[in-house]
């Protein structure tokens, strides 16, 4: 009886790994268009804002993210819908939280600031006598990279470990060495980098 419980136990973890495996091998498979499609949003409001910023109007227009979570979430949720479904997993919700926590912090983050930048809010509010702009894309960078690189441990794709690794670690130096409007050239690059080189990569071998 005891030998046949022990071969219940070993099989019932064979079929938890098989699945997890099996769940990271389609969740590898399906990332690569919400890679590429995030990763083109980010660059396109990157430049769309730099530009603003630049000739119409200052950093008011940084409030522009708040229209790319939207427009990113929505087609998120219409490739969504065309990729190969898979049960809910632990891979599965894990990948989900590190997202969710990456854009609560940035978001929140980014927001205020933006507010704050526009005269909406008053510096003094959060940050008495000290200007931390020069900072805020180099955190994100930062967390952005994080979050990329943990995907890529949970799912077991070095490609997406390394670019993670990249864009995190260069976008948060890199953006120290540039001020205003500029910094949204490097943050075009990290998502580049940590996004649509992987994005890329990854449906390329899928058509093999």
């Amino acid at each position: 009886m005891e030998e046949k419980n022990n071969m219940t136990a070993e099989r019932s973890l064979e079929i938890i790994r098989e699945s997890i495996e099996r769940s990271q091998r389609t969740i590898n498979k399906n990332s690569a268009i919400p890679l590429i499609w995030w990763g083109s949003c980010v660059v396109i409001f990157s430049l769309l804002i730099a530009y603003l910023w630049k000739d119409h109007g200052g950093p008011v227009w940084n409030l522009l993210w708040a229209v790319l979570w939207l427009i990113g979430y929505a087609g998120d949720w219409i490739i969504g819908k065309r990729r190969e479904s898979i049960p809910t997993t632990f891979v599965g919700k894990t990948i989900g939280h590190v997202w969710a926590t990456f854009g609560v912090f940035c978001c929140g983050v980014g927001m205020l600031l933006g507010f704050i930048g526009s005269g909406m809010l008053p510096m003094e509010l959060i940050m008495p006598k000290v200007y931390v702009f020069g900072c805020i894309t180099s955190i994100i960078s930062l967390c952005f990279g994080m979050g990329t690189t943990i995907t890529g441990l949970v799912i077991r794709n070095r490609i997406i470990q390394v670019c993670g690794l990249i864009a995190g670690i260069g976008g948060f130096f890199g953006a120290l060495h540039f001020t205003g409007h500029t910094q949204l050239y490097v943050m075009a690059v990290v998502a580049l980098i940590g996004l649509i080189v992987p994005g890329v990569t990854i449906f390329m071998q899928n058509q093999k």
